[in-house]
């Protein structure tokens, strides 16, 4: 079992020559931009075709849909229950979406998930009779929307090992003004912001023996992480694959994620997801007029799909910085690694080539992982529990403040800051919060720094 990191042995790392930091997290898939465009590049080595496609499904990933029928054939469907009227709606310049800073706010990136005890058709979660799997807060007009999303928080106080005092922000969500009535008593709700977009179609490049060799569900090693694969439905290929995308790891590949959400998220239908998101009881949604079978035609959502899987990944920033590679040999000496797994190399990538056998960096193992009581929704998702998540992705963590002007973290957007983020740790990640808690402020202001350049 690793010790904490002392204040003798942080000044030992940084005095003897510590590992240089990797530069390009996305291997040749990376870029060199620190503005509040990062997050929104194509990866370098496209070919030209893909190129081209990738602006044109950029197009379709940043306007607005419309009612149908429209003049704009191409882009009416909207709703006729929504979250947003775009992809960008949620991922503004593709990067983080946020809760509501106040009451009444809509629009900004924070949906809930909801359900009942049991297993759906699919294998997931059994959907809300009314409401289905998700709450949608906007409708089109004559449409009444599904309900407000009401976000409330507690203030816990506390203080770190060096007499550093925080404070953690507990929230609790009410649901108001429903439109179809109550909620069932034994309804399941789960909060997610929408997270950013880089890197995605690295990630599903990924060999999935890279990834299931990390899993150790049975905590073999006695390290106290026992990650393990969720294995979901995959409506492609008609068969359960291994799950890659989403908080929970519920989604497996970014095909059926990018269709999950326009149904979801937008209301728009997609070959692979063909009906709209109405329950039997909701007479107005099913009369509304669609905007065709399906609603965005397979030409054009397969450039989106291309669009989301392309993303380029920032480099490191600052990879000369003492404080960064000191901070990188806190985050592994306190245990971080242990699922923010640094490298993999990726396989071949079926579409995109550019993507295929790149070293990358994307600190995560695309495991599930207990994080605890405190971070729980008591909501399972396929085979993930109510207290476990997939470790989310570091690469660009420290970009999101330029590209989005928020730093809010953590599934649901609760945490202000990247110390909070690591203080809501719990379950697996308990030791390594703990160390956290007890390092010395030059060596946590190292490991901040470190993830402030990624």
């Amino acid at each position: 079992m690793r010790r904490p990191l002392t204040l003798a042995a942080f000044f030992l790392a940084v005095a003897c020559e510590a590992p240089a930091p990797p530069v390009l997290l996305g291997g040749q898939a990376s870029i060199f931009d620190r503005t509040s465009n990062a997050f929104s590049q194509p990866a370098p080595g496209l070919d030209r075709d893909s190129e081209l496609l990738f602006f044109v499904g950029n197009s379709f990933f940043n306007q607005n849909w419309v009612m149908a029928p429209a003049s704009t054939e191409a882009r009416d469907g909207l709703g006729p229950f929504f979250n947003a009227r775009s992809c960008a709606g949620c991922h503004l310049r593709d990067g983080r979406g946020r809760p509501p800073e106040h009451d009444g706010e809509v629009g900004t990136g924070l949906l809930l998930r909801l359900g009942l005890p049991g297993v759906g058709s699919d294998g997931g979660n059994a959907a809300h009779p009314v409401y289905g799997g998700q709450l949608q807060d906007q409708a089109v007009p004559n449409v009444p929307s599904e309900g407000r999303i009401v976000v409330e928080y507690e203030e816990r106080q506390g203080t770190l090992a060096d007499g550093t005092p925080y404070s953690l922000r507990q929230p609790t969500y009410r649901l108001n003004e429903l439109g179809y009535g109550v909620l069932a008593a034994d309804v399941l709700v789960s909060p997610r912001v929408a997270p950013q977009m880089i890197g995605m179609g690295l990630l599903e490049a990924l060999p999935e023996e890279q990834i299931v060799a990390r899993a150790d569900p049975l905590d073999a090693d006695g390290d106290g992480i026992s990650g393990r694969p969720n294995r979901v439905w995959d409506a492609t290929l008609g068969a359960p694959a291994l799950g890659r995308f989403g908080w929970k790891a519920n989604q497996p590949s970014v095909r059926q994620q990018v269709a999950g959400a326009f149904v979801g998220d937008i209301g728009i239908t997609t070959s692979l997801f063909a009906a709209e998101d109405c329950s039997e009881s909701q007479e107005l949604c099913r009369a509304t007029p669609s905007g065709g079978s399906p609603e965005i035609a397979d030409d054009d959502f397969d450039k989106v799909v291309l669009y989301a899987s392309s993303l380029a990944v920032p480099a490191l920033r600052d990879p000369d910085d003492a404080e960064v590679a000191a901070g990188m040999r806190v985050f592994d000496e306190i245990g971080c690694a242990a699922c923010h797994a640094p490298t993999f190399v990726t396989g071949s990538h079926p579409t995109i080539p550019a993507l295929s056998n790149q070293t990358i960096h994307p600190f995560t193992d695309l495991l599930l992982h207990d994080m605890g009581p405190d971070l729980a929704d008591g909501r399972p998702d396929f085979e993930a529990s109510g207290t476990e998540w997939r470790t989310p992705p570091l690469w660009g963590i420290g970009l999101v403040p330029t590209v989005n002007r928020h730093a809010y973290y953590l599934h649901d957007g609760r945490a202000r800051g990247l110390t909070e983020a690591v203080l809501w740790h719990g379950g697996e990640g308990q030791a390594s919060r703990d160390r956290f808690a007890a390092l010395s402020g030059e060596a946590r202001a190292a490991l901040l720094r470190f993830l402030e350049s990624l």
